[in-house]
């Protein structure tokens, strides 16, 4: 699959987010509690997203991922228990679209990498995956996934 990698600038966006840490493949496990979580928060404000679920990656051993796991909204919101308020920082990113099953998305991630090497870039903090279409009204390979890699 060919990606289209574009760079982009960023705005600041609210957050509301449950941090953790889990193995790759309890991530289906983690996940839907977690936006549960935020989304009951965000409802007691009574604020919805303003774009698709995310997850942060802060690291990549897929043994112990350390994740943040939210949802972004058009205004700051309180945190509430395991749920934190926070932002998704503004500046430059790369970013591509995946199509099909999570489990493949690791080609949109070389994608990115190839494309940060050739134009001279670094890393510049946590990749973002932003859900864009749910796992349980659309079959795998209809999936899309919007990957965001913040660089300098």
């Amino acid at each position: 699959m060919g990606y289209e990698c574009e760079l982009v600038e960023q705005q600041a966006r609210p957050t509301l987010a449950v941090r953790t840490r889990t193995a790759v493949d309890r991530l289906p496990q983690v996940l839907g509690p977690a936006w549960g979580q935020v989304m009951a928060c965000a409802g007691k404000a009574g604020a919805v997203p303003s774009d698709a679920p995310y997850v942060a990656y802060h690291n990549m051993d897929m043994q112990d991922l350390d994740l943040e796991i939210g949802c972004t909204f058009a205004r700051p919101l309180a945190g509430e228990g395991d749920v934190h308020a926070g932002a998704i920082p503004a500046g430059k990113a790369v970013q591509c679209i995946h199509f099909g099953p999570y489990d493949q998305v690791g080609a949109a991630y070389e994608a990115l990498e190839a494309w940060i090497a050739e134009h001279g870039l670094q890393h510049a903090g946590p990749a973002y995956e932003f859900y864009l279409n749910d796992p349980q009204e659309v079959p795998p390979d209809q999936l899309r996934t919007r990957v965001v890699l913040p660089v300098r």
